[in-house]
Parts: C-alpha cells; structure tokens; sequence
C-alpha cells in the first residue's frame, strides 16, 4: 500500500485550523500505531494519508500532494528514517516539508537530520497534536 486516503469528515466537523491544510503523511511501519495516529489526526480535523516505510513515503512525495508536515519514524524496514530524510533533502520540490521525528530511540542516537521536532515513544498525542497544527499550513 503506498498510500491510504481519508475521505471521511471528522467526528467533529472540520476545524478552521485544518480545514485548509494539506495533508499529514504518517512514515510508521507498526501498523496499529500508523492507524492510531490516522485516526486521531482524522478526528481532529486534519487529513492524514499513511506510508509504512520511506520508500513508500517517497513514493507519495512524488505522487501525491505535498504534505504539511511529515511524521517520520525511524527504525522502519526497506528504507529507514534516515536514508528516508537523506533522499527527501535531495528533492527541492519537498526539501523544506518539515518533519517531525518519532522515535523510541534517544534523541542523541538518532543524530541531526535536520528535523522540526523530536518525540520520544511512547508517544504524547496531545503534544503530537500542537506541534501538526503549529506546521499545518
């Protein structure tokens, strides 16, 4: 699956804050996670499509519409976080699409990759929450 569109309105009708923003591209390759996310992000307003890995998240980039902000795990199979930002800096179409990492890992074992945010799992949603709607355009 190299992406999944939401087309449903949220439970709460659509917010002024998201009504206009692009979508949210979740990189997470624990299923029930990516879902979790999808669904909170959905129920908030916000239009979130999922990838389970970078090389599928890249695919998207190519595709799809440019997100507003991308939540990228690291430790993912076929193509990792980190080769995932590699390859995304490469591409001036989607270079400056601001990434927010979310990682079991230690920020300091995950390096700079030149990231918006940092969140540690498990994950806070209610900060995951302010930090998309501070980069949803």
């Amino acid at each position: 699956m190299v992406a999944r569109t939401n087309t449903h309105k949220s439970a709460g009708g659509d917010r002024t804050s998201s009504a206009t923003c692009s979508p949210v591209l979740i990189v997470e390759d624990d299923e029930d996670l990516r879902e979790m996310m999808a669904q909170f992000l959905l129920v908030e307003g916000f239009r979130p499509e999922t990838v389970s890995n970078g090389q599928e998240a890249l695919d998207y980039l190519r595709k799809g519409p440019t997100p507003s902000v991308i939540l990228l795990d690291m430790m993912m199979p076929i193509m990792d976080g980190w080769e995932f930002r590699r390859e995304q800096q490469r591409d001036p179409r989607v270079a400056n699409v601001p990434v927010i990492v979310l990682s079991a890992l230690d920020r300091n074992r995950v390096g700079d990759i030149g990231e918006a945010a940092f969140m540690k799992k498990p994950l806070d949603f209610d900060r995951l929450l302010d930090l998309v709607r501070r980069y949803c355009r």
